[in-house]
């Protein structure tokens, strides 16, 4: 099985990237952020009939989504918002015992505490599914490099918003007993393996990034997965997706 998130950074302008990239690399379940689109304002071209989908964005802002493919599964997903969602920023998939979230946590640029707060209630959700015996997988753009190996080291600056020391803690909390880091524990020593690049002098091309687009995992997952790889290959986003095979 293929699990894959990506943050577009506008499925408008990344509309027939997103049908090309699906097709070649045929994820099960695909979560996307920053659609930047309302439902209405969906391409066509996006709305797959081989997925059970669910859009939840906002026009010009935010946004994100969940593809499940259909037969995947044993049943159908039942698509729901945690309590804490704002801006639509995270949605979920229940499918028997195991919760897929894509979920996009805010920069905090504008405002640093309305991402610390949201970021503490995804804690809370996590420990919460967790103590109920859920299997988890949850995808998204977390806006937080881990440690300093996820930052090239002409990008590290000591106190900048998703390097600072308070947001490091509050994502090692997030992990743990409930969730894993797919991508770390696949690749630990990997010091160039970033997501999100700034979109300026070829920084993507001479690979001059941050890791900030996760999938973590429940443990009982994280135990068969086999691969987990960022597709900086794919499309013209700041980001590149991201995909776990398990």
């Amino acid at each position: 099985m293929k699990i894959a998130t990506w943050n577009v950074n506008g499925i408008r302008a990344r509309e027939a990237q997103l049908c090309d990239w699906m097709a070649r690399d045929q994820p099960d379940v695909v979560c996307l952020q920053e659609l930047k689109a309302e439902v209405a304002q969906i391409p066509a071209s996006c709305h797959l009939e081989d997925y059970h989908i669910y859009w939840h964005g906002l026009r010009a802002y935010s946004g994100v989504s969940l593809h499940v493919r259909k037969g995947a599964f044993a049943a159908e997903p039942i698509f729901s918002h945690p309590a804490f969602d704002m801006e639509s920023r995270i949605v979920q998939a229940t499918i028997g015992n195991t919760v897929l979230a894509s979920v996009y946590v805010p920069n905090g640029g504008k405002d640093y505490a309305a991402k610390i707060a949201f970021f503490e209630q995804l804690v809370g959700w996590a420990r919460a599914m967790h103590a109920d015996g859920r299997e988890i997988v949850l995808c998204g753009d977390i806006n937080i490099a881990r440690d300093d190996i996820d930052v090239h080291p002409k990008e590290r600056k000591p106190g900048v918003i998703g390097q600072r020391p308070e947001e490091r803690a509050l994502f090692s909390s997030l992990l743990g007993e409930q969730l894993v880091d797919i991508g770390r524990k696949m690749h630990p020593e990997n010091e160039r393996m970033f997501s999100w690049w700034p979109p300026w002098r070829n920084m993507r091309q001479r690979n001059i990034g941050w890791r900030i687009d996760y999938i973590l995992a429940s443990p009982s997952i994280a135990s068969r997965v086999t691969e987990c790889a960022v597709l900086a290959d794919v499309g013209t986003s700041d980001h590149a997706p991201v995909m776990m095979t398990f």
